[in-house]
């Protein structure tokens, strides 16, 4: 599991930089044109698009890392068990989460599927809607790696398994 986890991680690394890339090019194409008094209309809705992909895939990282949506103040606290115990807690938040998420962004993403872009008609705002599924699948699959982990940190806990 840790191996696919990895794996995936990688490659929305990967897909949120290649469209953050996009979104800065995009943005740069837009100033340079429109200081020599041109106008490229596509060039705004091609960085919105682009920075939502970079936004989600990023997000989505960030829960696998852990940094994404922590209680600091209570983990520096807390003996080793007990935040065990949290974790597993924000986790299981973070699932029910992204379980309605994940149901919602497909009702979306079929919803917009044949919608197209105002200024490049022949490209649809499905492929724009799909990040948010994307998202919160692999958000499920990081929640679960981490839940399971943490299990197993609290079955090796003093060897006692979970009554310890």
């Amino acid at each position: 599991m840790k191996t696919i986890i990895q794996s995936v991680e990688k490659v929305q690394i990967g897909l949120g930089v290649f469209f953050l890339l996009v979104f800065f090019l995009a943005t740069l194409i837009q100033i340079l044109t429109r200081f020599m008094g041109w106008s490229v209309i596509w060039t705004e809705e091609l960085a919105n698009y682009s920075f939502i992909w970079a936004i989600f895939m990023g997000a989505a990282v960030m829960v696998n890392r852990k940094e994404h949506f922590t209680f600091d103040f209570l983990q520096m606290k807390l003996p080793r068990k007990m935040k065990l115990y949290l974790d597993i807690f924000i986790d299981v938040l973070l699932l029910a989460f992204n379980v309605v998420l994940l149901v919602y962004g497909v009702v979306i993403l079929s919803h917009f599927w044949n919608y197209t872009w105002e200024t490049l008609p022949f490209l649809k705002k499905g492929y724009v809607w799909l990040s948010l599924p994307i998202m919160s699948a692999t958000m499920l699959l990081y929640s679960a790696g981490h839940i399971g982990r943490a299990f197993g940190y609290l079955r090796n806990l003093n060897g006692k398994g979970l009554d310890s």
